[in-house]
């Protein structure tokens, strides 16, 4: 007796938009965006260019930018650590998602996350900034502070920045060196520019007293 063929299932309309977000950022991990197509989302997806057309009319520029959102939502988890145990720990395990998400996404991470696409727009930009935001306020709750100052919060966004310039340089660089000395190399810097505004600013001076005990 031949076997049944399996039975064909409709996907739901939240099942359908997850699939073609899904092969739209597995397309956007490795091109930029201006150099992947809705042919190319739906052949990957496996259905038609109508149909990717149904679930967003808008286009390319609609699909990116719900594709950006959906990496967004997931870097913005890479920071959402327990907060459980030394301080200098948590960061690592939260570099460690961050860095992994980099290198699952190799050459379109700079496409995708850090602008410079003919698809940018004041909507994207302000998508990513929401993910530098959004790792800000971790860190600083991380450090156990409810009303940073200036000086704190610029340093927090500055390190923030060198994180991503850092993520770039090393995937230009063949990612190298080791993942894990970046990881380590990007902790001991934070340590650095936090003891650099401690001695312009009381309140970071007092936590890298507390850091020094914690380790």
């Amino acid at each position: 007796m031949t076997p049944a063929a399996p039975a064909y299932r409709r996907l739901s309309v939240e099942e359908r938009r997850s699939q073609l977000l899904d092969a739209a950022l597995g397309l956007f991990a490795h091109r930029a965006p201006e150099d992947v197509s809705l042919d190319d989302v739906a052949e990957a997806a496996g259905v038609s260019r109508p149909l990717v057309y149904r679930y967003f009319p808008g286009g390319k520029q609609q699909l990116y930018e719900a594709a950006l959102r959906s990496a967004a939502d997931e870097l913005r988890q890479c920071f959402d650590e327990p907060r459980e145990g030394p301080l200098l720990p948590r960061l690592s395990r939260a570099l460690d998602r961050y860095l992994a998400f980099v290198d699952e996404h190799d050459a379109g991470f700079s496409a995708l996350l850090q602008g410079g696409s003919v698809v940018e727009t004041s909507r994207t930009t302000a998508i990513v900034d929401g993910v530098r935001r959004a790792a800000a306020e971790h860190i600083l709750s991380h450090l156990g502070v409810s009303e940073p100052g200036l000086r704190l919060r610029m340093t927090v966004r500055m390190w923030i920045t060198a994180v991503e310039a850092a993520s770039l340089i090393w995937l230009d660089e063949g990612k190298q060196p080791p993942v894990e000395e970046l990881r380590d190399w990007l902790v001991e810097q934070f340590v650095a520019v936090l003891s650099v505004t401690a001695a312009r600013d009381t309140q970071t001076a007092a936590l890298v007293r507390a850091l020094a005990e914690d380790v």
